[in-house]
């Protein structure tokens, strides 16, 4: 391989099937685009996704994107590489991915040489790395690791890092999917494997992966382009209407970090401590001085979700200003009503939780504002062991609420107004983060696969 002096990475969104301009996406071609890199995956929506083993995205944005990428990645011959594929990045989300792409090739009969790299992991995988104490919490805060956790956890990914990618350009692939990865690593490892610095390629690789919300005005839903050289690398937006300055880099760099400078990632520490952000015209950042340091102990992320109820919630509307007054009040008398109709239920198996939109939803007890408001959106939720008990127990709170008789209450109507019809709305399973913590490794467990198709 020819190592290069400058490399174009294209970043066409923040999230693969969010959608992106056509027409950025082809000015990127303007210049030498060295390869097409995409993040398809994350957390911030919780554990449902990797529980439920469902995506993110449609399959129909999916495939739109996907079928912009890959023909251009074929039509230029570079690679198009995919990370957390499906959202989580699990079994079920990269075989759907496959699956598209297999339908998107078919179409334009084209062939293409994939590669496929597998972040899952077995319970007994995670057992044994348990018992040999190479597991322990991400924070404070999460408990340590229980082998009846593992158990109850039928879902299990970890964050990749860099050298699986690196390992499928290695192998000449068209198209590159990848499981759970950390999110700049499919980014940082196109730099990498062309010879660049890690600390810039990682670097710029956190920037790009969010698409042009590192821009004014930021989203990600459009593209952006990275540059790397020798000693620094470049951003610059692929839209008119957006522009990069130091500001908005330098910002982005701080984004979804606990620390302001340090960055912990797969067997690394990224210090950001002594980093340029200069304008060098034509709305065009270059950072410099981005620092790689080889972690003592690679340690991966990893990621587990598993089903805890059900979930039963009502949406509905209270503008009875007698009503607001004393709403905390109400709903403790309600859920004392519903406890004594179902006393033979164990308050064990439910949990009832109010919401109220307009006055302390959002921040809770930490809202500074004081409630001025004339109405109020309410929802409640019921959290239960089967379905079943989560929907009876909500249609009790729901019509208990709806006509419970408050001190001074001037109609004998009822005190809820639904937008809807059914009311009440049937969740689902719920999950929650399980395993949520660092594993020690001295191997790569990422299991790599070619497939021609």
């Amino acid at each position: 391989m020819q190592l290069k002096k400058q490399l174009n990475i294209l970043s066409p969104c923040g999230m693969l099937g969010y959608g992106f301009p056509q027409e950025s996406f082809e000015r990127a071609f303007e210049y030498e685009i060295d390869g097409i890199v995409v993040d398809a995956g994350s957390t911030d929506a919780g554990p449902h996704k990797l529980g439920a083993n469902v995506s993110i995205v449609s399959r129909m944005a999916l495939k739109k994107d996907l079928k912009a990428m890959i023909a251009k990645g074929l039509e230029h011959k570079i690679p198009v590489i995919i990370g957390s594929a499906g959202g989580a990045g699990a079994k079920s989300h990269v075989e759907q991915t496959i699956e598209v792409i297999r339908e998107i090739l078919q179409e334009m009969n084209e062939h293409a040489k994939l590669g496929i790299i597998w972040a899952d992991f077995s319970q007994q995988e995670i057992i044994e790395a348990l018992n040999e104490n190479r597991i322990s919490p991400l924070s404070e805060n999460i408990p340590a690791l229980t082998i009846e956790k593992i158990e109850q956890t039928h879902t299990i990914v970890a964050q990749m890092g860099h050298e699986p990618f690196v390992q499928a350009l290695e192998s000449g692939c068209n198209i590159i999917i990848g499981g759970r990865s950390y999110d700049p690593s499919p980014f940082a490892a196109l730099g990498i494997f062309h010879g660049m610095d890690a600390g810039l390629s990682y670097h710029l690789g956190k920037i790009l992966e969010c698409g042009a919300l590192c821009a004014t005005p930021g989203t990600t839903k459009d593209c952006i382009l990275g540059t790397i050289t020798e000693d620094s690398f470049q951003v610059r937006a692929l839209n008119p209407i957006r522009t990069c300055s130091p500001t908005s880099v330098a910002a982005h760099t701080f984004y979804e970090k606990e620390h302001p400078f340090i960055l912990h990632g797969p067997g690394f520490t990224l210090n950001l401590e002594n980093c340029t952000f200069t304008d060098i015209g034509d709305g065009v950042v270059e950072v410099k001085n981005s620092q790689f340091i080889k972690d003592d102990t690679y340690r991966i992320k990893l990621e587990g979700a598993r089903k805890v109820a059900y979930r039963t919630f009502v949406l509905a509307g209270i503008r009875d200003p007698l009503l607001l007054e004393q709403i905390d009040e109400v709903e403790q008398e309600v859920l004392h009503q519903v406890a004594l109709y179902f006393s033979e239920i164990p308050k064990s198996a439910y949990q009832v939780n109010f919401y109220h939109y307009g006055h302390n939803a959002v921040l809770g007890e930490q809202e500074p504002e004081i409630f001025t408001g004339h109405e109020m959106g309410v929802m409640f939720e019921v959290l239960a062991d089967t379905q079943d008990l989560a929907n009876a127990i909500c249609a009790n709170v729901r019509s208990t609420y709806l006509h419970y008789g408050y001190p001074n209450r001037k109609s004998s109507a009822g005190n809820l107004a639904f937008p809807f019809a059914p009311s009440d709305v049937e969740f689902g399973p719920v999950y929650e983060f399980s395993i949520y913590h660092l594993m020690d490794i001295n191997d790569n467990p990422f299991r790599f696969e070619l497939m021609e198709v």
